[in-house]
């Protein structure tokens, strides 16, 4: 089940994915159309930039593979990106045309906030898909973010494994110097029990909360949250692995996605 299938029901939405040409990645164009596509049908899917430039010659095969429509935007001036102005104009014709209900907007871009922050206001819904830099304006203006190094994990990365969670142990600085190779040179992903826990508080005074519901709360507190982000596929296996603060109840009969969430009171020991 893909990982946030727990938003809202997206499937007879109308979607158009708008590409920033100049700072998206054609390499990740099947994976961005294929996370695009959880949140509606795909009706109109076009890519932005200068076409006569060399930097969008590896979009090309892209293009003809999926199903593109190329939009040229010269570039007037030296150091200015046009392609923006094109991307945000064209925008906002397809909003007013009524043909479509949801926007996907692929950029890492800040210039795209109010856009994003625009087509909200009229009540659509807003996706977006850049890569972990993007500026958290903009993160924070759609319905949902997507980090395009998500879409890069493979999955057999992705630990499905059911684990308890323990602070890790502080090495002194003896242990450090004997042991060189113990110090991960990797950064630390980041630790979501604070998150999930302030998700789970904006449930008031109910016990156990729907999973659907708890993925709301998440994605109003950060749009860019995604399960991946720490090594799992679905929401529901992340809290498994942080067992020590959460409890998962699968309701029998009540269908498969009828999963209810329950913050316990003191971590177990």
């Amino acid at each position: 089940m893909p990982s946030k299938n727990y938003q809202i029901n997206q499937i007879n939405k109308k979607l158009a994915v708008l590409i920033d040409g100049d700072n998206a990645q054609p390499s990740l164009i099947t994976k961005i159309l294929a996370e695009a596509a959880k949140f509606g049908n795909i009706t109109i899917r076009r890519v932005y930039g200068d076409w006569t430039t060399p930097q969008m010659k590896s979009w090309k095969e892209a293009l003809n593979s999926h199903a593109v429509q190329p939009i040229q935007q010269f570039r007037y001036t030296v150091g200015k990106n046009a392609t923006d102005s094109a991307m945000i104009i064209d925008a906002m014709d397809i909003l007013h045309s009524g043909v479509v209900d949801t926007f996907c907007l692929v950029s890492s871009d800040s210039d795209y906030t109010r856009l994003a922050t625009r087509i909200r206001e009229t009540g659509m819904f807003v996706v977006g898909i850049g890569k972990n830099t993007t500026p958290k304006p903009f993160v924070n203006a759609c319905n949902i973010f997507t980090y395009t190094e998500n879409l890069e994990i493979a999955d057999e990365d992705l630990d499905a494994v059911e684990v308890v969670v323990e602070p890790p142990k502080e090495m002194t600085a003896k242990e450090k110097e004997k042991k060189p190779e113990l110090i991960s040179k990797k950064p630390a992903k980041p630790n979501p029990v604070p998150l999930l826990k302030e998700a789970f508080s904006m449930a008031g005074d109910s016990d156990w909360v729907h999973l659907g519901l708890f993925g709301n709360y998440l994605s109003q507190l950060d749009p860019g949250f995604d399960p991946r982000t720490y090594g799992y596929r679905q929401l529901s296996q992340l809290l498994k692995a942080y067992k020590n603060f959460f409890e998962l109840r699968f309701s029998e009969g009540e269908g498969p996605s009828d999963v209810y969430v329950r913050l316990k009171t003191k971590p177990s020991k």
